[in-house]
């Protein structure tokens, strides 16, 4: 069991492999969503998803690079956690997706997201970023 007590001087670079594993998700899904931008309102999408689905975009490109490179690190968890919610609500509620599903995609993957948000918020950054730099953390 001294293996595993030794792995506790890591911390840091477990913190950065979940910090830079939740901004390439973030990052890829805030860059697929710059398409909106040139969407008209139709039927299947409202003017009023388009607008969130903009809004999205650019929180979510942008919270992707405070984790990546570790700035305001529990700020931009606790926004990318609530979007998380968001994404969970629309899951469950709206779409009515189980936890894990065999034919469609189930909302597991979302929750995981969230837990790894959650993480960052109340971990924060560790010593690989720029909050200790800027904050003096």
């Amino acid at each position: 069991m001294n293996v595993f007590a030794s792995l506790h001087g890591f911390t840091d670079w477990g913190l950065l492999a979940l910090r830079l594993a939740l901004a390439a998700t973030f990052l890829a899904h805030g860059r697929m969503k710059f398409g909106m931008w040139k969407m008209q309102p139709n039927d299947q999408m409202s003017a009023g998803r388009i607008n969130l689905m903009r809004l999205l975009s650019v929180c979510e490109t942008l919270g992707a690079v405070a984790l990546l490179v570790g700035f305001l690190t529990q700020l931009a968890a606790l926004g990318l956690a609530i979007i998380m919610l968001g994404a969970l609500n629309l899951k469950i509620r709206t779409m009515k997706a189980g936890f894990v599903v065999r034919d469609k995609p189930g909302w597991e993957f979302e929750l995981l997201i969230l837990a790894m948000a959650v993480a960052l918020l109340f971990t924060g950054a560790g010593t690989f970023a720029l909050d200790r730099v800027w904050f003096a953390l």
